[in-house]
């Protein structure tokens, strides 16, 4: 075993046992989030970057940035835009930039140096850059251009209008020398961007969905390498996408324009987009979409919808398109995308009503489909990016020409189709998640999302491929149904698209369930994440729902780096926000069903800034959102009775609990507790105390109302489910005095249950965290190893490669159960969310101030034998990228002993807790603590050791304090739990005191 550990060690950093003297190295840098951004429009963006040093306790002691017009002035160490000097500052995220004032499309090359705690300086960083868009409307010299749209407003809601993608050329020469050529493009719709033959970037369904009555963005692209000396030809695609496309579930019940779920924001797609081309003499020239592009309807795409599906007739290719010298002389002309005029529809959605007492009712008004200019701001997020291959498994034949290609992981994206065939001849694909137990695809689950796409082959003798560019889908399986010949598993190969966040993690145990079931998180997290975080991608919903995204957007933020995915989410958030101050239940909110709010769904808005807070030390994000957020308040204020939350709204609640309902009006309470309590330490975090001690104040009075209205004698609430106790113990609305007891009538309700969760969407993200504090972790794990129905390991028993929405998504006593056809998704992340719980509570990785500036490693391992069903963990092994850089903690109990291997971060300190009652037997690295520079003992409790610890790596041993549990936990029976002796206290807490 200790070679294992050693080789551990060495995996996680080179590292001595002694500290010594060595030089820090500047990396990971960052602009708002990203690598060498395009087209920003932030006057002063924020430099980030990560130091790395393969000694312990190294430490940045002040920095420096250069900032240069030109790669050679910065390679001359010339900082004619800005020279920090050197800053005496162990900061290393969000430094504003603050040089000379930058216009639009001027380019900033930047580098950093750091000096260590010696005074050292490191060398230069290698360069990174951004450059900024067009920072002006005035500066967009294009138009929005359209075809000319003679269709009338398709109403019938009992077949599809799906139009064909149209495609825009203009053709451009180019008669001296350039310096830069860039692209700054748009849509109302989605588009896809080509020059002389070749896609310019690799995004998938740009420029991303917003509200587009409000804002569109644009994106930035350097096509320098692209322009020729001699004649240039831009071809754009451009699709419905958001814009005008099928959408959410407007088709199935009923609501949006004329009720057929399309035209949500308009009729008829646009696009604009600017060629701005600096010559090497200095002189500049642009080149705009306007009335002298060039559009044809009739090429080979002929439908292109996110939930119907791609139709795509190879055919109709128009092959040379992007080239110059094409001729398209029987294409049209463009026309400006308001001369289609302003037709009128009736919109249909609910509306909230008059009197509480009766429920929203749905009404229709007049809504223009016309064009209407949207605010144009630069693209903050991460683009859409195919970033896997999956091969396929096996292929099953069904009947003669039709087949089923298992890929053996349920994804979000497309896929690669190799065919040949006759011309003329056309497949059509399906897809689905699961099978029936026949073998059928089972597609019941899509409601109103037709999910079919068909390919019209060319003839082509050597062999075609198709892969869809303005559709994507939620499967595993597909099938191909008149394919000519036999097929083999070269035939079909998924593509993987989702929004391309960078860093991750990893997490590793002793029980392989455990794996699988991270694995499926990850796979799930990815199938949602597609320019905002949704709820599934597979049937007609696809939506930004906030109730999902508030409970699993601590999870995100582990497993990658979300902060830019989350920040253009919360833009549509904010701008989502009720006339009332609420935040509505999905952003962007394209229509209204039901009431326009729920109970902890509406506290995203609180909850995600102040989680990428958390994560990534953002304050400007809390600055952003502060002022949405008091008025959300005022309105929880308001609708507050007596400081309690009231039972409003939709009612969603728990959602899809097992057998136990909680009260709405007791959830609105826990998460008016919740918000309060969060707004009181961001406000702090932006200097504003006076509201901060307003919310604690407000925070006091939810308390003891709440106490005296729910909380019984003995430990219990009047509300008797676990949920409440859960979101009792999340809210931190129970005294630390009757914490232990609480705890244990939780864990008594589990137990009589034949310990199994009765949770849903809100309960099962707080459950296992409320075991873990008040003193019952053995249930806590019991329950994430558990395979028995309601749990994670029965879904994977089931073979689920991904995080299912219902519980009872398929069972074995009722297969697909009676909800299928109305509500059932494979890839629904927000059952998810205890990864947060696995990396906090097992392994042990959680932040001790925003951002990880300090770190708190705790691991929790469960007691040997407590588990009479399979062998309790004894090992885990996890990382995380943070922002400051990777986060390791592996544990692992054996013979009586403990040992921790953790990497800690160059410019970060750590809190290690080690579980041990035997505090002067701990060493590191085989060494006495008293002997290990770096390290010290802060204090000891019960079978717990603090320890402080510069950053490294360091391997600790030490007698465990973890004994066997007195009765194994099973779910073949009830059993009576041992009291906790005292409820775990709060290490965050504690270290903000040590500190």
């Amino acid at each position: 075993m200790i070679n294992r550990l050693i080789q551990s060690v060495a995996v996680l950093c080179v590292v001595s046992v002694h500290v010594s003297q060595g030089e820090i190295v500047v990396t990971r840098q960052r602009c708002e989030y990203r690598i060498d951004p395009l087209g920003i429009d932030d006057l002063h963006p924020r430099l980030s970057w990560a130091i790395e040093s393969s000694t312990r306790g190294a430490k940045q002691t002040a920095y420096q940035v250069l900032a240069s017009s030109t790669q050679d002035q910065l390679d001359a160490d010339q900082g004619d835009l800005w020279d920090s000097g050197k800053v005496a500052s162990s900061r290393t995220i969000h430094v504003p930039y603050e040089g000379e004032p930058l216009g639009s499309g001027e380019q900033c090359f930047w580098k950093v140096r750091a000096w260590d705690r010696d005074g050292r300086p490191s060398e230069w960083s290698p360069a990174a850059q951004w450059s900024m868009g067009l920072l002006d409307e005035s500066e967009w010299a294009a138009s929005y251009i359209s075809y000319r749209d003679q269709t009338p407003v398709f109403k019938n809601r009992d077949e599809l209008f799906l139009p064909p993608a149209r495609q825009y050329r203009r053709e451009f020469a180019i008669e001296k020398p350039i310096r830069r050529a860039m692209v700054y493009a748009t849509a109302l719709g989605i588009y896809e961007l080509h020059l002389n033959g070749q896609q310019v970037g690799d995004a998938y369904f740009a420029p991303g969905w917003t509200d587009y009555h409000q804002r569109a963005y644009y994106q930035t692209y350097d096509v320098t390498d692209l322009i020729r000396s001699e004649g240039n030809a831009i071809g754009i695609w451009v699709a419905d996408g958001w814009y005008s496309g099928y959408v959410g579930f407007g088709l199935l019940t009923g609501i949006g324009t004329e009720q057929i779920g399309r035209y949500t924001y308009g009729k008829t797609p646009s696009v604009m987009a600017q060629i701005e081309i600096e010559y090497e003499d200095g002189t500049r020239e642009t080149i705009g979409t306007d009335k002298t592009w060039r559009v044809t309807g009739d090429g080979p795409i002929r439908e292109a919808d996110f939930l119907m599906g791609e139709y795509y007739d190879a055919t109709r290719e128009t092959p040379g398109w992007t080239e110059p010298g094409y001729d398209d002389s029987d294409w049209g002309a463009s026309i400006l995308a308001e001369e289609n005029g302003d037709p009128v529809a009736d919109f249909y959605e609910y509306q909230n009503p008059n009197d509480p007492r009766t429920g929203p009712e749905k009404a229709s008004r007049p809504k223009n489909l016309g064009f209407q200019r949207p605010k144009l701001e630069a693209f903050p997020g991460v683009p859409v990016r195919m970033t896997q291959e999956i091969p396929c498994q096996s292929v099953t034949r069904r009947s003669p020409g039709r087949y089923i290609f298992d890929l053996g992981q349920n994804f979000a994206g497309t896929y690669r189709l190799r065919i040949s065939g006759p011309k003329g001849h056309r497949v059509r694909l399906r897809f689905g998640e699961m099978l029936h137990p026949d073998g059928r695809l089972m597609t019941e689950n899509l409601r109103k999302a037709r999910a079919h796409d068909h390919y019209i082959c060319k003839g082509d003798p050597a062999g075609e491929e198709f892969s869809p560019r303005f559709t994507f889908h939620g499967f595993r399986y597909v099938e191909v149904s008149d394919f000519p010949g036999e097929p083999n598993r070269d035939t079909i190969t998924g593509l993987v698209l989702h929004s391309d966040t960078p860093g991750g993690s990893a997490f590793e145990c002793s029980d392989p369930t455990i794996n699988r079931l991270f694995k499926n998180i990850v796979w799930t997290q990815r199938a949602n994440f597609i320019d905002l975080p949704t709820d599934c991608p597979q049937r007609d919903e696809r939506m930004g729902w906030t109730g999902d995204a508030q409970v699993y957007i601590g999870s995100a933020t582990i497993n990658a780096d979300v902060a830019a995915f989350f920040t253009k989410w919360l833009r549509e958030l904010m701008e989502a926000q009720r006339e009332n101050g609420v935040f509505p239940g999905y952003a962007p909110f394209p229509f209204q069903h039901g009431h326009d709010f729920g109970s902890a769904w509406c506290d995203a808005g609180v909850v995600c800034p102040w989680t990428i807070w958390q994560a990534y030390g953002d304050t400007r994000v809390i600055e952003e959102c502060w002022a949405p957020m008091t008025q959300f308040m005022d309105w929880r204020k308001r609708t507050s009775q007596g400081y309690l939350g009231v039972e409003h709204g939709n009612p969603w609640g728990d959602w899809l609990s097992q057998g136990e309902e909680t009260p709405l009006a007791f959830i609105d309470t826990a998460y008016f507790a919740v918000s309060t309590r969060m707004m009181a330490e961001m406000a702090d975090a932006i200097g504003l105390h006076d509201e901060a001690e307003q919310y604690r104040q407000l925070l006091g009075n939810i308390e003891r109302a709440f106490a005296e209205r729910y909380v019984l004698p003995e430990g219990r609430l009047s509300v008797d489910t676990q949920t409440a106790y859960a979101l009792a113990v999340y809210a931190r609305l129970i005294p630390h005095s009757q914490r232990a007891a609480l705890g244990d009538r939780l864990a008594q309700k589990i137990t009589s249950n034949q310990n199994r969760m009765s949770t849903g969407f809100l309960g099962t993200y707080s459950l296992l965290p409320a075991l873990t504090k008040t003193g019952h972790h053995d249930l806590a794990t019991f329950l994430l190893q558990s395979h028995e129905f309601p749990s994670w390991g029965y879904e994977i028993d089931q073979g689920a490669t991904t995080i299912w929405e219902r519980w009872d998504s398929y069972t074995l006593e009722d297969g697909f159960g009676r909800h299928n056809a109305a509500m059932n998704s494979f890839s629904h992340y927000a059952f998810g969310a205890v990864c947060e719980w696995m990396f906090q509570e097992v392994a042990g990785i959680r932040p001790g101030k925003p951002g990880y500036e300090h770190i708190i490693i705790q691991p929790n391992p469960p007691s040997p034998s407590s588990n009479a069903e399979r062998p309790p963990i004894h090992w885990v092994r996890a990382s995380q990228e943070s922002i400051r850089g990777t986060i390791a903690s592996e544990w692992r109990l054996e013979d009586g002993g403990f040992e921790l291997i953790v990497s800690i971060p160059a410019n970060t300190t750590a809190t290690v807790v080690i579980p041990t009652a035997h505090a002067g037997r701990i060493t590191e690295s085989d060494m006495p603590l008293n002997e290990v520079e770096g390290v010290r003992l802060l204090r000891t409790e019960p079978e717990r050791a603090f320890l402080s610890v510069r950053s490294g790596a360091y391997r600790f041993q030490a007698p465990s304090s973890t004994t066997s549990a007195p009765e194994a936990l099973s779910t073949s029976r009830s059993q009576t739990l041992p009291l906790a002796v005292e409820a775990a206290s709060d290490t965050t807490d504690a270290v903000y005191q040590e500190k």
